[in-house]
């Protein structure tokens, strides 16, 4: 029985992606980049898409075509996405908690996920776009634009 009382771990990634932050022009990074730089460590448990409310219907369509969970915040999308990952970090809903953003703020995110000694991994929209604090809290990190890192 695992920490958590189950009987078998849940496996899989549980992909938690920062729309505002990934999704820039800047970037060049699309969803399905993502999604299939995820899904080539291990099979998707969830993927889910933050947005504020400023994101157009089209993104949000085309999220949901490629099998994204949209989750629509009013403001900054950093506490609901935080408060989620850790969710499913304390509740050990999936192996891996991956966090595909820039942002500094997720930091914590991944420290909790290892606590409860899950793998973790930051996912880079590029070099230039990459928080070193995500990727040296992360088990694993990986830059779009470069492959694994």
């Amino acid at each position: 029985m695992d920490l958590f009382g189950r009987d078998e771990p849940t496996d899989g990634i549980a992909l938690f992606v920062d729309g505002p932050n990934m999704l820039r022009d800047e970037f060049d990074v699309d969803l399905d980049d993502i999604r299939e730089a995820t899904a080539a460590k291990d099979r998707l448990a969830t993927a889910r898409l933050y947005v504020d409310e400023h994101a157009t219907p089209g993104l949000i369509q085309a999220a949901e075509a490629r099998g994204f969970e949209v989750i629509v915040t009013s403001g900054d999308v950093d506490v609901k996405l935080s408060v989620d990952a850790t969710r499913f970090a304390t509740e050990g809903r999936a192996e891996t908690v991956a966090i595909a953003s820039r942002d500094t703020d997720f930091k914590p995110v991944l420290e909790v996920a290892n606590s409860y000694g899950l793998s973790t991994l930051a996912i880079a929209p590029a070099s230039h776009g990459r928080s070193d604090a995500l990727r040296n809290a992360a088990t694993e990190s990986l830059t779009l634009d470069e492959g694994e890192g």
